[in-house]
């Protein structure tokens, strides 16, 4: 069975192993270099012990002749006598192999009381060379020494002047800071863990939220959102869920509208079939044949009303327009010339500028001759429909006017829902899906669509869309009949 690990266990767990292995890796760095600090001060030491040994055989006198020493053990007495061991120094003197003097009482480091040592230097005897070796003993543990052979001409004995640090007192120190080093450290993890916990639930605390939100959320209720505090990326993470949710609830309240208004709007012609065709008389050629055409019509409808329907759901994909750089003044020209042939009207231009903007041609079209053929449906031959386009600040405007019945009042909020239908409008062909797609082509373009009428005196539907890429040659405001 495997068990699943907390995020933000994990988290703590990486950053307190990166930070325990860093202190790890520089408190070990950083002992082994100070003990080889500690091991070179001693072989210094000892290197000028020996030197300062060499300077005195040659140039010392004996204080109680003040002549030259005669005796190696008086030359050694007076060597003792002379120096003063550091703290974990240790001095010794043989003559013929056996010890002859010691120094005084108050030193911490007692060669002479390491018979492991003694036994190992007397051996060594006169043949000893001088340079530094290492010897771990029983009493004194590890001893970095050197044995230095004195000779004094007057006398025929051998003597041997054995100086030595214990390595281990030298070392304690370091290893002594480097323990309190370790306990801080092991502190130090302790508190990175516990403020890490704490930052670590508070970071996580959205992801926590989007998983208790995400688990919440059905097909049926999307106002789920995540409570964000902050700036960080996580908070961001957090709203950019919330933006989800937001389009989600709009795109799925705005499917279930259209199902049910599809529905709905669907439901009258498959009853007007089924209707006529259950009273159909089979046997009379007229009668088939009037039902016939009745299907044919209502069935045209419906197809009418499914291609409306799949337009309104492509316009909510990001490829639904393609802007490039469009002529104003152009795109208007050749939506009259394609209007014309609608019907019997006074076909004018309102205004025409000569711009370059960005936009989908084929989409902006559509959307102009949508509401051209709505103001065909609403005005009577003579009456005037005119389009025109113009830039006002930061926003191309093209419309649409004619001088037909117009619009209540009550009507003009919901003409551009899906089935929404004006009540001059009833009985006159149409599957109340036109002004939706000229909508949704404006939103598509980040811009709106808007209508100004009352009844008897006509409409102006207006799209306005954001001006992009514009390059404005002449502006030209003209009333001219097509």
């Amino acid at each position: 069975m495997r068990v699943r690990v907390a995020v933000r266990t994990r988290v703590l767990a990486a950053v307190l192993g990166v930070a325990a292995i860093g202190m790890l890796v520089a408190g070990v760095t950083s002992f082994l270099v100070q003990r080889e600090r500690v091991d070179a001060r001693i072989d210094d030491n000892l290197a000028q012990e020996v030197d300062e040994l060499r300077e005195f055989a040659e140039d010392g006198i004996d204080p109680d002749t003040g002549g030259d020493f005669t005796t190696v053990d008086r030359f050694l007495e007076v060597v003792l006598e002379r120096n003063v061991p550091d703290r974990d120094e240790g001095l010794l003197a043989f003559v013929d192999g056996d010890i002859a003097w010691a120094p005084a009482s108050g030193v911490n480091v007692r060669l002479e009381e390491d018979p492991e040592f003694v036994a190992l230097v007397a051996d060594q005897g006169g043949t000893t060379r001088v340079r530094p070796r290492s010897v771990e003993t029983d009493t004194l543990g590890q001893l970095r020494y050197v044995t230095v052979p004195v000779t004094v001409p007057a006398d025929d004995r051998q003597g041997l002047y054995v100086i030595a640090y214990a390595r281990e007192m030298e070392q304690a120190e370091v290893v002594d800071a480097y323990q309190t080093f370790a306990i801080v450290a092991v502190a130090s993890l302790a508190m990175v863990g516990a403020v890490g916990w704490l930052v670590a639930g508070r970071l996580l605390r959205p992801i926590r939220l989007l998983r208790d939100t995400a688990q919440q959320i059905s097909d049926t209720d999307l106002s789920g959102r995540i409570a964000v505090t902050g700036t960080d990326d996580i908070s961001a993470l957090a709203r950019t869920f919330n933006d989800m949710l937001d389009r989600l609830e709009v795109a799925f309240a705005g499917q279930r509208d259209a199902l049910d208004d599809a529905g709905h709007e669907m439901r009258t012609p498959i009853t007007i079939i089924r209707g006529h065709l259950e009273l159909m008389e089979s046997g009379d050629p007229a009668d088939v044949e009037e039902v016939r055409a009745l299907v044919l019509d209502e069935l045209d409808r419906m197809h009418r009303m499914v291609d409306d329907l799949v337009m309104l759901a492509k316009a909510k994909r990001p490829d639904f327009v393609r802007p490039r750089p469009v002529e104003l003044d152009r795109l208007v020209d050749e939506v009259l010339d394609k209007a014309r042939a609608l019907d019997d009207r006074q076909w004018r231009v309102d205004a025409r500028v000569s711009a370059t903007v960005d936009l989908d041609p084929q989409r902006i079209t559509q959307a102009l001759l949508q509401l051209i053929a709505n103001a065909v449906k609403f005005t009577e031959p003579g009456d005037t429909i005119a389009v025109g386009c113009q830039i006002a600040g930061s926003e191309v405007r093209l419309w649409v006017r004619d001088t037909g019945i117009g619009i209540a009042a009550d009507d003009l909020e919901r003409i551009f829902d899906r089935f929404a239908r004006a009540d001059v409008g009833r009985g006159i062909e149409g599957s109340g899906l036109g002004l939706a797609i000229v909508s949704a082509i404006a939103e598509a373009h980040r811009g709106t669509v808007t209508v100004d009428s009352r009844p008897g005196a006509g409409a102006v539907f207006t799209i306005a869309l954001p001006l992009v890429g514009s390059e404005v040659t002449e502006d030209e405001l003209v009333e001219e009949e097509a």
